[in-house]
């Protein structure tokens, strides 16, 4: 009897607790709702405008009664009374709620949101498919928020409809909530914008739209897929202006894209940096100046002839940001040219090899072409022209750090950025002691001891080895770069009055190494162009003869004006020959394709964003989102990724190698077949030991792969 007094009373103690517990969530849950109902009774005194606007867009928070409280109490007492066992924690029943309230997405539900978006204008749907968006764009993330999200995991099907909804039709939604124009607009437009009604209750939208979508271009591999979401997402890059720290995440990410990715990546990354320049203005510029001139940088560490060009397009997209606001770019190219002045002092003051290593590599020449370039795009401008003259004494105190033979190629690519800067500001350079100097070099008064060699393409190397100095093909290169070069100089003030004291001592310095040669062809060569400039200075002396006014008159600057539109010199037209060879060899020595090639790293032409050009882009977009592939899974369809190293790459041809063992056997390359090779005669002598060197590969292959073949057995 008194065990089952205890229990009952254990009970009673028990049903006693939980019914204060029910009396205590229904006093607090009526508490607050009679505290909600008041604040909205206040909004409604204090500001009626705003309360207008609510009861037009969110009439659910407005409709509140007393019954919405015992409806909610009465949820309280229930889910109470479902677990009244103490022993269940708190926790686990939020679990399970959790697990409860989740919804499956499905294409029929993301389709009936965006045609009830279109045909009612249903904020609450664009509330759903924001929901869903995040969710699809944060899949497969480690522990990634699922406590706030309220749909469940989707198949690829759903997150390619997902995606391409959001991303073709979010923009149109959200300038339309905001009562934004479909087109323009600046940051100012955004300033005032962020004081409306409309952005207080829609901004988290335009938020988190552009959030999850900065989040899934990191997660993407493709580079077809990131092409497409970087131009849908470049329509509502203006709202970035209001949110500062996604602005500097996408110019981080975009640049990254920018610098390392192919295909058309690199171009859709330019233009969004170029429309966040333009549109916001001066709350991005100066870091996409750093940030791009930094890109640039980490991508010119290395140079051949296929990524030559590469480089050059993004040089060329970084001439065109320029033009977009010169004055602070000029604030910025004073300070990167300062710096490349301070390492030459530094080289020519220590004088070590790591000083003289800083300054004769590629990403120090590299930058000196890419201001080359900006100074020669806006040498019209005051700005920019100014920095001719600091640019010009940097280079030729490069050209002339290192005066030896094995830095002849560093030379020549100098003077023919002095050449450049010379034509575009009609300013005097100094350039014909440069290519001179050259020529009074034992390297290239000698016969060549080295053999013929193969054929060297001076502008994708700064310096050539010791054995490469003493080949004819070396020794040619120099000869014909050195005759363009000084033609091109010379061609330039051809129409000058001074023309005969400018080209006397080219003359002179150029018949002596005729006679000092012992190269025909060399020989050959020079007596060509010498007789040219003196057809040249016989045409000017004629006309000269003529003239009344002094070399220090301002009518000097008009001599001969009209053949210089005509391009009547004999120079002139010597010019144009040697050009058309240069570009014949160059092709020659040029067998591979661009990742970019020359006519998309060329602004010239304006980009039209028609409505044709954008259903084609779309129809794209429904290709490329047509794929199995989902964020934070490896079942990709096709990676292209720009960040993929170059480890993976040897590891994925070692297995392609080991695939197919034939294959191998026939595909194997000689030193001598790495570089393409101009004279007929080198194919010829270097035939037989190509035909060694495979016979003596495919032995070695088969040697290697006897013995594993008798272990396995």
């Amino acid at each position: 009897m008194s065990m089952e007094t205890a229990n009952d009373s254990e009970m009673s103690l028990g049903g006693d607790g939980h019914v204060r517990r029910r009396s205590r969530k229904k006093a607090v849950a009526e508490s607050g709702a009679r505290e909600h109902k008041e604040q909205l009774e206040k909004l409604k005194q204090k500001d009626p405008e705003f309360y207008e606007f609510l009861k037009e867009h969110d009439q659910e928070l407005l409709q509140f009664s007393d019954e919405d409280i015992d409806e909610n109490v009465g949820s309280d007492m229930e889910d109470g009374d479902v677990q009244p066992d103490e022993e269940t924690s708190d926790q686990e029943i939020q679990e399970k709620e959790k697990q409860l309230s989740k919804k499956v997405i499905t294409t029929s539900m993301v389709e009936s949101w965006c045609k009830s978006i279109h045909e009612k204008g249903s904020v609450n749907a664009v509330h759903s498919l924001m929901k869903a968006f995040r969710t699809a764009c944060h899949y497969g993330d480690d522990g990634g928020n699922e406590s706030t999200t309220k749909f469940s995991v989707m198949s690829s099907a759903v997150f390619n409809k997902i995606m391409l909804s959001v991303l073709n039709e979010m923009d149109g939604i959200l300038k339309k909530l905001l009562k934004l124009p479909a087109s323009g607009g600046n940051h100012e437009t955004i300033k005032n914008l962020m004081t409306t009604m409309q952005w207080k209750s829609h901004s988290h939208l335009v938020k988190s739209y552009l959030g999850n979508a900065l989040h899934v271009l990191n997660q993407m591999t493709d580079t077809d897929m990131i092409s497409f979401t970087l131009r849908r997402i470049k329509y509502s890059s203006l709202f970035l202006a209001a949110f500062p720290s996604l602005l500097r995440k996408y110019i981080k990410v975009v640049l990254h894209f920018w610098g390392t990715g192919g295909g058309a990546l690199p171009v859709f990354s330019f233009l969004f940096i170029r429309d966040l320049c333009v549109r916001i203005g001066s709350l991005c510029i100066d870091e996409c100046f750093r940030g791009i001139y930094k890109a640039y940088v980490l991508n010119c560490h290395f140079v051949n002839a296929v990524k030559l060009q590469h480089i050059q397009f993004l040089g060329n997209c970084i001439i065109e940001l320029v033009g977009v606001n010169l004055q602070a770019a000029y604030q910025h190219a004073f300070i990167f040219i300062r710096q490349l002045a301070m390492i030459l002092r530094d080289a020519l003051n220590t004088k070590t090899k790591e000083s003289f290593r800083k300054v004769c590599e590629w990403k120090y020449m590299n930058c000196l072409e890419l201001w080359t370039g900006a100074i020669c795009a806006y040498s019209s401008t005051s700005d920019f022209k100014q920095l001719a003259y600091p640019l010009t004494q940097i280079i030729s105190g490069v050209a002339r750090l290192v005066p030896t033979a094995k830095y002849f190629p560093l030379r020549l690519r100098c003077v023919r950025m002095l050449n450049r800067i010379a034509a575009s500001t009609h300013s005097f350079v100094p350039v014909s002691m440069l290519l001179l100097d050259m020529l009074e070099m034992k390297e290239l008064n000698k016969p060549p001891t080295g053999g013929v060699g193969k054929a060297v393409d001076l502008r994708s190397i700064l310096k050539v080895s010791k054995p490469t100095l003493k080949t004819r093909a070396f020794q040619e290169a120099c000869i014909f770069y050195v005759v363009e070069e000084l033609a091109e100089h010379l061609a330039q003030w051809s129409y000058s009055v001074a023309f005969m004291e400018l080209s006397f001592i080219p003359l002179v310095r150029l018949r002596s190494f005729c006679k000092s040669t012992k190269v025909d062809r060399f020989r050959k060569e020079m007596r060509q162009l010498i007789r040219q400039i003196e057809a040249n200075c016989d045409f000017v002396n004629e006309r000269r003869m003529s003239v009344s006014f002094l070399p220090s008159d301002l009518a000097a600057s008009s001599f001969l004006e009209d053949e210089k539109k005509s391009a009547s010199s004999a120079l002139s037209k010597y010019v144009v020959t040697l050009r058309q060879r240069a570009e014949q060899k160059n092709t020659s020595l040029m067998e591979s394709s661009v990742l970019v090639g020359e006519e998309a790293s060329v602004f010239g032409k304006e980009i039209s964003d028609s409505d044709e050009e954008d259903a084609k882009k779309n129809e794209e977009g429904a290709a490329i989102f047509s794929s199995s592939w989902l964020p934070g899974t490896g079942n990709d369809s096709k990676i292209n990724h720009p960040k993929e190293t170059k480890g993976k790459k040897r590891k994925q041809q070692r297995k392609e190698r080991a695939i197919d063992d034939d294959v191998v056997e026939d595909l194997v390359l000689s030193s001598d077949e790495d570089e393409p090779s101009t004279r007929e005669d080198d194919n010829v002598d270097n035939g037989p030991p190509k035909l060694k060197q495979k016979n003596k590969n495919k032995n070695k292959h088969k040697h290697k792969h006897k013995p594993k073949r008798f272990k396995t057995k």
